[in-house]
């Protein structure tokens, strides 16, 4: 664990830091401080009276733009210059001009995700596009403390922690040349880019020997045949929208051979749930289907789910990175489908219960390592298969009757509803800290190896 030191500012010195006694026989001719994307020739030398604690000049802090915070924070060493951070900004949309609540409903999200800080060892910042200042390279953040929200003005920070909404937000042309500058001309890390396409994922796993068992059959809608198709081989098929979120547009289609009817189960516009029957498939998509695109669907195999009081459950499990870059399951839960419904969303009537609730010790020393193993392989995978830099993942994950495991979902910035379970609090915590913790590691990266992230 790399060690954090307290931070004093002193207005008797002057252009002058004082790093921890105890690293005085590790640096030598350091000439230059840098905080985030700001830098500047400093007086550098240990603490006279061999104390391990970092002292900054207010000339210096006020030069370097870095904010009046008691925040323990990391040091690096490199070319003569001494980094203290990291400074990590969360690039996110939807702010609003209420002080009390600047980004509006999520406001307490990110309230909660920034008061890790201090445990972690950085100093972290909401921003938005609209905040940035090109010319000066330094941004008008938002803070949280004991006294509610503030705005300071720092320089651009050592790694982005991309928090964008949703699809919408992120496909705007301002929100995607912030992430282009800051890369390209910045070398910032940018970690956790991008919303998953649920047909991509597929296919990227596909080939992957690792992880391509725990895959249901998944196709792009094509015909009704090849829905009629997977209804004869399996009994039930889900049809959801490639971009699709939350539950929304997710469509149960069931096949009863013994009376040769077709039954869908679905949510209406009004979020009413519905189970409708029809004598033919081709009647069934006509009535079901005829406002909606198609081809911006899949098809995919359904799974005999294992049960709790007669209800299928699926999974919720959280992987992330840690500071060291590997990869760590934080959190586990069983999401127990509403009476009726098509998926275990809580929205739709879903219950979230931990795993101690629905297993017994037999059955929790069976599934809880198949759960586990599962997660960490296809972790690893999508960060080999896919661009970017991923940190944290959320997949939905089933087990059949068999015992095998299956993935129905990965989501790229997991929702966060099974931390309201009282069982799951100190999960929701380790989640959040590292998310911030792994800005550590992409910070270490950029300052001693950056080809490895810069490919």
């Amino acid at each position: 664990m790399r060690k954090r030191y307290p931070i004093k500012f002193s207005s008797q010195l002057v252009k002058t830091v004082y790093y921890p006694a105890e690293l005085k026989s590790k640096w030598n001719n350091v000439e230059r401080i840098a905080f985030g994307s700001y830098s500047c020739e400093a007086k550098i030398k240990s603490h006279p009276q061999n104390q391990d604690i970092i002292v900054i000049s207010e000339d210096l802090k006020d030069e370097l733009h870095f904010p009046d915070m008691m925040i323990p924070l990391h040091l690096f060493y490199e070319n003569d210059t001494l980094f203290i951070g990291p400074i990590v900004g969360i690039f996110t949309s939807g702010f609003t001009p209420f002080p009390l609540r600047p980004i509006g409903d999520r406001s307490l999200f990110f309230s909660k995700l920034l008061s890790v800080e201090k445990s972690v060892g950085a100093i972290t910042f909401v921003f938005g596009e609209q905040h940035i200042n090109w010319e000066e390279g330094l941004i008008e953040g938002y803070f949280y403390h004991a006294n509610g929200w503030e705005k300071h003005i720092v320089p651009f920070p050592n790694v982005v922690y991309d928090r964008l909404p949703n699809r919408l937000s992120e496909n705007r042309k301002e929100q995607r040349l912030v992430k282009e500058r800051m890369q390209s001309e910045y070398l910032i890390p940018w970690y956790n880019p991008g919303f998953f396409n649920k047909l991509d994922i597929y296919e990227r796993l596909y080939n992957d020997i690792s992880v391509s068992q725990y895959l249901p059959e998944t196709e792009p809608f094509t015909s009704f045949s090849a829905i009629e198709q997977m209804l004869s081989q399996y009994g039930h098929v889900y049809i959801k929208p490639i971009n699709g979120s939350l539950g929304l547009g997710v469509h149960q289609l069931l096949f009863d051979k013994v009376e040769n009817y077709y039954y869908c189960r679905y949510y209406d516009e009004d979020g009413e749930k519905k189970l409708r029957k029809f004598s033919t498939l081709e009647s069934l998509m006509n009535t079901i289907f005829r406002r909606r695109s198609l081809e911006k669907m899949i098809v995919q195999q359904g799974i005999p789910l294992l049960r709790y009081e007669n209800r299928p459950i699926d999974f919720r499990i959280h992987s992330n990175k840690d500071a060291n870059g590997n990869w760590q399951i934080t959190a586990m839960a069983a999401k127990i489908a509403g009476i009726g419904s098509a998926t275990t969303h809580v929205k739709k009537g879903g219950l979230i219960k931990s795993l101690d609730e629905i297993f017994n010790q037999e059955e929790k020393k069976l599934y809880i390592p198949k759960l586990r193993e599962a997660a960490l392989k296809l972790s690893q995978s999508l960060e080999k298969n896919l661009e970017g830099i991923i940190g944290e993942i959320g997949f939905d994950l089933g087990i059949d009757k068999e015992g095998n495991v299956w993935l129905f979902e990965a989501n790229s910035k997991p929702g966060r509803s099974i931390f309201t379970h009282p069982q799951l609090k100190e999960f929701d915590l380790l989640t959040r800290k590292l998310s911030i913790a792994f800005a550590i590691f992409l910070t270490e990266k950029s300052i001693y190896s950056p080809g490895e992230i810069f490919k």
